[in-house]
């Protein structure tokens, strides 16, 4: 479907790829498509809701500025997925034992792995390339390593971790009954503490210079100053730490499957996607800084990922080039309604129901992410069939949460 709606009387137009859309998110996109630095437009995705400062499900293209807050404190959080060569009949009969033995080897929540027993191991090593890198950071930012605590194992001991909120490991089935894992996880601690400093860096520049915003949420870092300089390094840090935490977790579950299936291998493409984030690209002949929050690039034959719900089925997606979204779609379903709205509408027994014939948690612990809070995902996929075409389209039998 074509663009819904454009939203006008800014500094540049918001182009929104929906007619579901509240009011809280229209006002947050005007604020945005305010900013000077934004240009030639915004673009909201299917699932676009409000976020803080700047609107989850948005593609902000700027001119010589970076807007930290846009990118949000879980910077590179996005989705890996891969396809076996298993079907579903080669799955255990009980898939209880299976989520159980995938919880016990990667940490969810606040959890993470035991020092101990990463040391010298495969994960330290394959986080070591890494560390270098950001101890050029932090020489230059000592704030970043006062804000987390145990900071020099806290990093290395999170990679190969999911975290909480809406993160979650999945085993999915496929229109083939094929066996996908597909997992969502960002940069952890870390990229919390790097997108927080530099939130707070650019508010105090804000404030040095005088500059009246709509949102301070919406500060920017100006290019040609030293902080923009090491926050752009920090950000490519920290996009890099959350494709190493996901191809860890994609490790440890793929071991873990292994133990409970029949012997077997990948088969086709491993699709790794960020989908918050900042990316340098060219748009209509001009250099551009592009903040996805909630969205992934969708180029012309690029494979994405679009999960549903922890009720709903998920989407394997190949991208049309759509030059009015800067070649981009939504990220997932996005939500309905706020997180304490869900746990003061639902229960327990309601998130049975809309879970029911998946292998997952049913407790109190994560009514906030039943699947009544989101959007639905088949009218999300509709308002954006001209941003991308649906490959596979995948149902979950097992779902792992924080």
């Amino acid at each position: 479907m074509p663009i819904h709606q454009t939203l006008r009387g800014a500094h540049v137009p918001v182009h929104i790829f929906t007619d579901d859309i509240d009011a809280q998110a229209l006002r947050q996109l005007h604020n945005i498509a305010s900013l000077p630095i934004v240009h030639p437009h915004v673009a909201a995705m299917p699932d676009v809701h409000a976020g803080i400062g700047a609107t989850v499900g948005s593609v902000i293209p700027t001119r010589g500025a970076i807007i930290p807050a846009a990118v949000g404190v879980d910077i590179g959080c996005g989705m890996n997925a891969v396809r076996t060569t298993l079907t579903a009949s080669d799955l255990p009969d009980n898939l209880a034992r299976l989520r159980s033995a995938i919880e016990a080897e990667v940490p969810v929540g606040f959890e993470q792995h035991e020092w101990s027993r990463v040391q010298g191991s495969r994960q330290a090593r394959a986080v070591r390339p890494l560390g270098d890198r950001l101890a050029h950071i932090v020489e230059r930012h000592r704030g970043i390593a006062k804000m987390l605590r145990q900071f020099e194992r806290t990093w290395i001991c999170q990679a190969g971790t999911l975290g909480g909120g809406n993160h979650f490991i999945e085993i999915c089935l496929d229109e083939e009954q094929r066996v996908w894992i597909m997992l969502h996880s960002g940069s952890r601690g870390i990229g919390n503490v790097i997108g927080r400093y530099f939130i707070s860096a650019a508010q105090k520049d804000m404030r040095r210079h005088q500059l009246q915003l709509p949102d301070a949420d919406l500060a920017y870092l100006s290019e040609g100053s030293t902080v923009f300089d090491d926050y752009v390094e920090a950000v490519d840090w920290a996009q890099d730490y959350a494709l190493l935490n996901r191809s860890e977790m994609m490790r440890r579950v793929l071991d873990v499957l292994a133990k409970f299936a029949p012997p077997f291998r990948l088969d086709g493409e491993a699709i790794n996607c960020h989908h918050n984030y900042i990316a340098r690209e060219t748009h209509g002949n001009e250099d551009l800084y592009v903040t996805r929050k909630g969205a992934i690039s969708a180029r012309q034959g690029e494979l994405g990922i679009i999960p549903g719900s922890m009720g709903a089925r998920s989407f394997i997606v190949r991208g049309k080039g759509k030059p009015e979204s800067f070649c981009s779609c939504s990220h997932g379903a996005g939500r309905s309604m706020s997180r304490s709205e869900a746990k003061r509408r639902f229960n327990r027994f309601d998130l049975a129901e809309q879970t029911a014939g998946i292998e997952c948690r049913k407790d109190g612990g994560v009514i906030d992410e039943i699947p009544a809070a989101y959007k639905n995902i088949d009218a999300v996929m509709a308002h954006q069939s001209d941003l991308v075409e649906v490959v596979h389209t995948l149902r979950q039998v097992v779902c792992i949460k924080g």
